[in-house]
């Protein structure tokens, strides 16, 4: 009977919470990134703005480090995490995540005119997750022209995984703390590549210091790039899970995260 009564009142009903704070990194332009003034702007800022209107909550946008955010998170310094993350099965096992707000899509960005401009595949698309024969052909003609040459990668990010899992042995993998710091090794000259979300390429390539840059070689979706980006939180938040599934869904049918891809990429998110 004891032991029936502990388990009775050792997990009561979660309560919708009136307040919440959300991490974002803060350098991943133009999905998040710190403006002159110090102020966080971009895609994610304003959507997390959205989304609390809708759930009716006083929201916090801070900054953290990207290799700091899942395991802040676990240790209860936020409550949620938005900042471009990509859902995938070693990322679950740690965190849980809300519907996705939207999909993604990597590519290469290189040097126009240099030795990897004009990369085979340019301009056409390749599912990582479709039948690995399909992938392998698609695969090989990019494998060895990027034989010996070093691509620059975000730590602990998806476009990491990638290079490990299908240019291993072909490619020399450079990691990187930011995109930034990728971004200024390609421009030094110190390395042949980066690879990012296209998202952020295009924004980078909006900049006059990268004019003489471009995307090459073909975008990548699927596998180790996931099953879209959304919210990270704490596995055991079932109730603000809830309040950002029912959020995003909205914001979604509305058209409200259609309007906010448009405003910071021109296109719809990818």
């Amino acid at each position: 009977m004891t032991a029936l009564l502990a388990s009775t009142v050792a997990a009561p009903a979660q309560t919708k919470p009136t307040t919440v704070t959300i991490a974002t990194e803060g350098a991943y332009e133009p999905w998040n990134f710190t403006a002159a003034d110090g102020t966080l702007q971009g895609f994610e800022v304003d959507l997390a703005a959205d989304l609390c209107k809708r759930m009716e909550v006083t929201c916090t946008v801070v900054a953290q480090d990207w290799d700091g955010l899942i395991p802040s998170l676990n240790a209860h310094k936020f409550d949620a995490i938005m900042a471009s993350m990509i859902v995938t099965d070693k990322r679950k096992q740690a965190i849980s995540f809300s519907e996705p707000y939207a999909p993604t899509a990597a590519a290469f960005m290189v040097e126009k005119g240099g030795a990897l401009a004009g990369l085979p595949g340019t301009g056409t698309s390749v599912d990582l997750a479709a039948d690995p024969a399909k992938v392998e052909s698609e695969l090989k003609p990019l494998r060895a022209a990027l034989e010996g040459k070093s691509i620059g990668a975000q730590s602990s990010t998806a476009n990491v995984a990638f290079l490990e899992k299908y240019l291993k042995g072909a490619v020399e993998v450079r990691e990187y703390k930011t995109v930034e710091q990728h971004n200024l090794d390609l421009a030094a000259g110190r390395i042949d590549g980066v690879v990012a979300q296209k998202t952020s390429l295009d924004a980078m390539l909006g900049k006059p210091d990268f004019a003489g840059y471009e995307i090459a070689g073909p975008t990548f979706e699927g596998d180790v790039f996931g099953q879209g980006i959304a919210v990270g939180l704490r596995r055991d938040d079932a109730a603000l899970k809830a309040e950002f599934d029912k959020a995003i869904t909205a914001a979604k049918a509305d058209g409200t995260i259609d309007k906010l891809s448009d405003k910071w990429f021109k296109a719809t998110a990818k």
